[in-house]
Formats: C-alpha cells, structure tokens, sequence
C-alpha cells in the first residue's frame, strides 16, 4: 500500500484543533506525520556539504553547543513539500493573529507569493535547517528572525526517537506575558512529530483587546546520544 504524500498527510490533520492549540498556548504538537525512513533520510543529508548554504557551531557564538545547517535552494524536496503545504494551512492563522492584534501584516495564500515578498526586500537566503546535538548539547532560548519580514509561525520536526537515540534535550518554549512572571513548556515529541509554534508573539486575549505574548524557543541539555531536527521557517533571511 503507498505511503499518502506528506501534502496528503498533513491535509488529513485537524486543524481547527490545532488553531485552537494555537490560539491557547501559542504552540501545537501533531502525531507523526514523518515516517522513520523519511526521517533517517533527512539525518543522512547532514554529512554532504553541497545541500547547505552554511554551517553555524553555536559555541563560539555562545548559542549553545551544537551545530546546525541552513540548506541551500532548491530544497530537498520532502523538505519543500513541507514548506510549501504547511504556509498553505498557518497563512490563514497567521492573519487572524494579526486582525487579532489589530497589526497591518497580512500574509498572501501561497508560499511562493510570501517569498517574492521576502524577496523585495533583501531577504533571498533559504532558511530552513537541520539542527545536530550531541550528549552536552543545548540551544539557548531565541527567535528566529532574519530581517524586516518575519512569518508570525514556524514548524520543527523531530527526527530522532526521545529515550533511544537520546535523552533528555526538550524541546523548551518560553512565554513571556505582560505584567507576569515567565512560563515554560518542555515537550519531548515523537519521531516525526511536529511542534507547530509562534516565532515571536501570539495574541492573547485581555480585558479589552488582544495583547502581545513574547516567545522563544531552545534545547535543553542532552544528556546521551545524538538529537535531529528539522526546523521549517517560512521567510527568507537576508
């Protein structure tokens, strides 16, 4: 029987659901919409230099400890496919969000319409990248902005299996509310999981309006093994 195409799979989510994920927390986690092979597939492009555009080592720069890959356009496909289908399903979110927040940002329906958009103004490099952690590892909490454009959403997928191929190392995100201390989630998903989650702020609601609810998003230390992950950014980087 064939496997449906990852475009088929993630329109089979629900995703009122995880709109309201969304909405409530700022981030919503989905079964396992890679399969094992396909997440291997991914983990094994990481030794060959010719799919990245660049390679950062987080300790110099005292991001963490670790290395990460940006890939170079075109993107592998299961990767495009990815980008592409789920731009198409967070678009609409992303513009409630922002009528939410009464900001002037509305996002167009397609991705390739966003990037000529990222495009005109300077921001041409692919974002998308596969993050490597050894035992030792950790990514210091952040957002993942690279320019004046940023998509208020972006998608991690996990392609290594929590308590076999490592432990430890959540995934953390941070919220920092208005006028209250901090809050964080650790979230230890499956094997080709995705946690779909904000970029920089989400709405939530108020006495009388919506207000703006700061993210960020890291690693905690692993403490054995080997993490990978893919991480989905939808706007280009200049």
């Amino acid at each position: 029987m064939a496997i449906p195409t990852v475009s088929a799979r993630l329109a089979r989510l629900d995703w009122a659901a995880l709109e309201e994920e969304l909405w409530k927390q700022g981030h919503a986690v989905t079964q396992p919409m890679l399969t094992p092979t396909e997440c291997q597939k991914l983990t094994a492009l990481y030794p060959e230099p010719g799919r990245f555009r660049k390679t950062i080592d987080m300790a110099p720069r005292r991001f963490g400890v670790g290395d990460y890959k940006y890939f170079r356009y075109p993107l592998p496909p299961l990767v495009q496919s990815l980008r592409v289908s789920l731009y198409r399903q967070l678009a609409p979110i992303a513009n409630r969000w922002m009528e939410a927040l009464r900001a002037p940002e509305r996002y167009p329906a397609t991705l390739g319409e966003f990037l000529e958009r990222c495009h005109l103004h300077g921001q041409t490099r692919p974002t998308p990248l596969l993050l490597h952690y050894e035992a030792g590892g950790y990514n210091c909490l952040h957002q993942d902005l690279y320019g004046a454009l940023a998509f208020p959403l972006q998608v991690t997928a996990f392609l290594s299996r929590p308590s076999e191929d490592y432990t430890s190392g959540a995934f953390l995100l941070l919220e920092q509310r208005p006028r209250a201390q901090s809050m964080c989630d650790a979230l230890m998903p499956e094997q080709g999981a995705l946690v779909l989650f904000a970029t920089r702020i989400r709405p939530e609601p108020g006495k009388t309006a919506y207000r703006r609810v700061q993210l960020k998003h890291g690693v905690g230390r692993v403490r054995a093994g080997t993490r990978y992950t893919l991480g989905i950014i939808f706007h280009d980087a200049k």
